[in-house]
C-alpha cells in the first residue's frame, strides 16, 4: 500500500493535517466558528494521542497496516477520552462521538495520505 510507504515527514504532516481538517469541520458544524480555544480543546488531544500511538506502534519508521490501524484506533479513542477529560464532561455522547470520530478520521487520514502520495517527488540529477 503506497499510502503507508510515505516518507516520514510527509506521513506525519498528512496525518496531522487530516486530524486538523476533521477538527475544523467539527468546529464549524458544531460551534459555528473556529477559534484557538476550540483547536486547543479538540485538536491537541487528538494530535497528541495520535503521535503517542504512532510512536508506540512505530508507524513512521516501520509502516505496516497493523501499525496504522492500531495507531488510528488508539489515537482516536485516546483523543476522545482526553478531550472529554479536558472538557470535564464524560457521558454516553462520548461513545457516539468516538464512533463518528473513528469513521471520519479514517476517511480524512486515508484521503490526506493519498493526496500526499500523489505529490510529485523532486527529481534528483
Amino acid at each position: 500500500m503506497r499510502i503507508l510507504r510515505l516518507p516520514h515527514r510527509r506521513a506525519v504532516a498528512a496525518d496531522l493535517l487530516a486530524l486538523l481538517a476533521f477538527v475544523t469541520v467539527g468546529l464549524v458544524n458544531h460551534d459555528g466558528h473556529v477559534s484557538a480555544t476550540g483547536y486547543a480543546r479538540d485538536f491537541l488531544p487528538f494530535a497528541a494521542c495520535w503521535l503517542v500511538a504512532a510512536g508506540t506502534f512505530d508507524l513512521y519508521r516501520r509502516p505496516r497496516l497493523r501499525a496504522f490501524l492500531a495507531t488510528w484506533v488508539l489515537g482516536i479513542v485516546g483523543g476522545v477520552l482526553v478531550r472529554a477529560l479536558v472538557r470535564l464532561h464524560i457521558d454516553g455522547g462520548d461513545a457516539v462521538f468516538a464512533a463518528v470520530a473513528l469513521a471520519f478520521t479514517l476517511l480524512f487520514v486515508v484521503a490526506f495520505r493519498i493526496a500526499a502520495s500523489a505529490v510529485a517527488r523532486p527529481r534528483v540529477g
